[in-house]
């Protein structure tokens, strides 16, 4: 029998939109705060205006005795940041160094892109330039989008094995009416499939949706939503359900996202003439392919999923500077690494992304500064996402190339040394 806790889940909630969930909890704290005489200010009226900006910054100056000379300093209007930001006081200004250019031969991306690369570590632009300037010069990379979906992984507990194998079943049988359910939240996200993963008595489902040019977390989570909640009145025999298990494992590594995929799947791939690695970066092709083959050895004994050396600095650089959530950095920076040498003596190198996470509408794409360096890359808007993460695919080539070459060529420290302290 179905227990109290889905009755009045499905009772009270059924109906609301998850949004609408998250701001009445954000407003019962606000007003919990407004009681406190050190709670943050804010205006019902309009929080997101230069004056209540210059009242929060005041406040913590007060409170810290430190006396801000830019956090002020910024030229986007505070009504930009609204769906990005709360309590807003400012901007945090990051360097922002360009490589170049890289020449991609894609699917998406096809043409010479010049890199906006936002970071504070020393050496880091220089050696993605290098790199850049090496894969150009060798005729350029070719990006493969291989994959695209967006999960979310509810749930399911029943009172016995047996009843969770027939929920199962149940979910394959009614495919048609869950999709049905779940796209009339949006007019992008698509239902592509829904897996199934059994452990004694709950059953894990893990949605794969289709989200267009959005990143789509928000997208497929009230997708989710409103399929569960549908499940719930149309099955009798759930004892209890929660709409996220933590097997889509959003914003951490995992192997499943590196064996299937989150976001985007993309591989980047380019063959590098041996005189033309041996002038740039001083090593040969069987110099750098044995590092590789020592570099997988330790990673195994580490235990990690990712056999590259840094695939996040990269991203990491441009998901700062074109508006993407930073958190899933610790997803996307999975990186799958493998070289040989060709019957000609030149080195073939692969870089499979399993599970990028990128966006070039919604979220942060659209404040000023990111805005402006998507369309730099002719990356903003819809219709371009596949392009945006061909695009880091072969930045993140870039950086792979040069450190590991660096490594290889004991070329490393002087190459920090020279470019990444500060005088």
């Amino acid at each position: 029998m179905r227990s109290t806790t889905v009755k009045q889940e499905q009772n009270n909630i059924s109906d609301l939109d998850t949004q609408d969930i998250v701001a009445d909890s954000i407003e019962l704290a606000e007003r919990q705060n407004n009681n406190r005489t050190d709670s943050i200010p804010r205006s019902p009226e309009n929080d997101y205006s230069h004056e209540m900006a210059r009242v929060r910054r005041e406040f913590v100056e007060n409170k810290s005795n430190v006396e801000f000379e830019h956090l002020n300093q910024y030229s986007c209007q505070p009504e930009e940041t609204q769906g990005n930001i709360e309590n807003f006081i400012g901007t945090c200004q990051i360097p922002i160094g360009m490589a170049g250019p890289l020449l991609i031969d894609g699917e998406h991306a096809n043409d010479k892109f010049f890199i906006p690369l936002c970071t504070t570590e020393g050496s880091l632009v220089a050696s993605y330039n290098r790199g850049m300037k090496l894969i150009s010069d060798s005729g350029g990379v070719k990006t493969t989008v291989i994959e695209d979906s967006m999960q979310r992984s509810p749930v399911f507990v029943f009172n016995s094995c047996r009843e969770a194998m027939k929920f199962s079943e149940w979910i394959v049988d009614n495919m048609e009416d869950i999709r049905q359910q779940a796209e009339a939240t949006s007019n992008v996200a698509t239902l592509e499939e829904i897996e199934h993963y059994i452990a004694g008595r709950f059953v894990y489902l893990r949605l794969n949706f289709k989200t267009g040019d959005a990143a789509g977390q928000n997208m497929v989570t009230k997708a989710t939503f409103v399929a569960c909640s549908w499940i719930l009145n149309e099955y009798p025999s759930i004892e209890h359900y929660f709409l996220e298990s933590n097997m889509a494992t959003d914003k951490k590594s995992s192997q499943i996202n590196t064996l299937k995929n989150r976001g985007k799947r993309v591989c980047a791939e380019v063959c590098i003439p041996r005189d033309l690695l041996v002038e740039y970066m001083n090593v040969e092709p069987e110099a750098l392919h044995y590092f590789s083959e020592v570099a997988n050895v330790g990673t195994f004994m580490a235990g990690n999923n990712n056999n590259g050396l840094h695939s996040i600095n990269g991203l990491a650089a441009m998901f700062l500077a074109t508006g993407q959530d930073a958190a899933n950095l610790s997803e996307s920076s999975a990186a799958i690494l493998h070289n040989e040498i060709t019957t000609e003596g030149d080195l073939y190198v692969a870089l499979t992304l399993p599970s990028l996470i990128v966006g070039t509408y919604g979220g942060g794409t659209g404040l000023p500064t990111q805005r402006e360096c998507l369309e730099m890359l002719g990356c903003y808007g819809k219709n371009k996402a596949l392009k945006l993460a061909e695009i880091m695919a072969s930045v993140a080539l870039a950086g792979e190339l040069s450190l590991a070459s660096a490594i290889s060529s004991l070329d490393w420290v002087r190459s920090h040394e020279q470019y990444g302290r500060n005088k």
